[in-house]
């Protein structure tokens, strides 16, 4: 995160010598160089150290693995280790691998859309980007943690000056990488708000301005594609909306429990009408949030999204609902059924089979992976599946344990390879890769769940 002190460990390239990505990792490398493990979490410093700046990255490293991780009931494995090394380019055995060349084969590349990517950044570059200062201070060490996490995993310069720039300069170039055709979809990320609409900032964790996210997809059109964030109880937010669909525009997210948004709120029916004429999805998240915090866990409750499905919204549940449980509020709310449960619901009822679907954004981390069998099973609802990163989190090593997955005989070992080292060189090929290899019995998901553009396609 912080540039390495110099001197710190004799023969070692200094930073300035190395590329940004390089340079953030080794960075992270050091403050964990000298922290032992224990029982597969790291648990503090090992032997004192005479620079202070880097023992309290260590220590805080160490203990905020470990607060941060247990605090948010993240299955979190050390076991194909700890930071993404960001390499930068792509070599020819990787791009030719038959894993690689299998993952695009049958499929339309130019309708190949990763749905759900997140963007970060400090607003450096005078874009708007904002993240809550509480993310730098060692001592909230859950946050610190997750943002240092998060900086590694999209390689981010983080001199002064550099950070806007390279967040947007590393995902460029990792879908230069992918297949001809294939688009990322950018979320804004609208403040949280009070109940007359009013931002806070105290309470939020980052933001994301519309117009820094459409100005990308403007400016990277083969590349980039965008999705507007409108807080439903901002009073512009039916202004806001008819203008970021004549923008471009190709769907409206929501993180509900971090935005205190309540999507069954009758507040929000003048927006849904809106969204539904507009013929704009709404990508909302659903099951518990454990990235971003904020307003309660009730709000991201499946069933809450009755309301948008009845009002003709066409809705994309994000991750499946994959995490936590929900109060089932359809049989008088006293028990807590799982929120992937309360999904399957909704996807069975009749009545919003045309307007329904979920993304599976991070099902294959180890808090969510439990859920890709059945995903893989329900082959009716594969047309209803789109697919999706949450990009920039694949590359948060410690999330994704790729031998659980064999062990759970839904991933041939001989991928195990080549996926970590894709994950070090282009996160968004090896997310899609690796769910191009689920198989269950023998049997991945459908193209369809790949060939997501056709979903967003805009009324001409």
């Amino acid at each position: 995160m912080e540039q390495v002190e110099e001197g710190v460990e004799k023969g070692r390239k200094s930073s300035a010598d190395l590329p940004p990505g390089q340079r953030t990792r080794q960075a992270f490398q050091h403050s964990v160089d000298n922290i032992h493990v224990r029982g597969g979490i790291h648990c503090g410093p090992k032997d004192p150290e005479p620079h202070f700046t880097l023992m309290k990255r260590r220590y805080f490293i160490g203990a905020g693995c470990a607060a941060s991780l247990l605090a948010t009931g993240c299955d979190f494995s050390l076991r194909d280790g700890v930071f993404n090394a960001c390499r930068t380019d792509l070599p020819a055995d990787l791009r030719d691998h038959p894993l690689v060349l299998s993952a695009w084969r049958g499929l339309d590349p130019a309708k190949v859309w990763d749905t759900h990517c997140h963007v970060f950044g400090d607003g450096d570059s005078g874009s708007g980007l904002w993240y809550n200062p509480r993310l730098d201070q060692v001592w909230r060490p859950t946050g610190y943690v997750q943002k240092g996490f998060y900086v590694n995993a999209s390689c981010v310069d983080e001199r002064p000056g550099n950070v806007d720039r390279s967040f947007v300069e590393r995902l460029l170039a990792q879908c230069r990488d992918m297949a001809p055709g294939f688009h990322a979809l950018l979320f804004a990320f609208d403040w949280a708000r009070d109940d007359a609409g009013a931002p806070m900032p105290e309470r939020s964790t980052f933001h994301v301005p519309d117009d820094y996210v459409a100005g990308l997809a403007k400016k990277y059109p083969a590349h980039l594609v965008w999705a507007a964030s409108i807080h439903p109880y901002d009073p512009r937010a039916l202004d806001r909306l008819d203008a970021a669909a004549g923008s471009g525009a190709r769907a409206v997210k929501w993180i509900p429990s971090a935005q205190n948004i309540d999507p069954a709120d009758p507040r929000c029916d003048r927006f849904y009408a809106r969204l539904a004429a507009l013929k704009l999805p709404l990508i909302t998240h659903a099951g518990d949030e454990r990235a971003v915090h904020g307003f309660g866990e009730h709000l991201g409750n499946p069933l809450r999204l009755r309301r948008p499905l009845d009002a003709g919204v066409k809705v994309v549940v994000a991750h499946c609902a994959s995490l936590g449980d929900g109060h089932d509020t359809d049989k008088g709310g006293a028990a807590l059924v799982s929120n992937f449960d309360l999904f399957a619901r909704l996807m069975d009822e009749p009545n919003y089979r045309s307007n329904l679907v979920g993304d599976i954004a991070a099902i294959t981390q180890g808090n969510r992976m439990g859920v890709v069998g059945t995903l893989l099973e329900r082959r009716d609802w594969h047309a209803r599946l789109l697919n999706a990163s949450d990009y920039p989190l694949p590359g948060v090593v410690p999330l994704i344990y790729l031998k659980s997955l064999f062990d759970q005989k839904l991933l041939d070992p001989a991928a195990l390879e080549v996926l970590r080292r894709l994950r070090d060189i282009n996160v968004l090929l090896f997310d899609f890769v690796l769910k191009r290899s689920l198989a269950l019995d023998g049997r991945g998901f459908s193209a369809s769940v790949f060939e997501t553009s056709p979903f967003f396609k805009r009324p001409s």
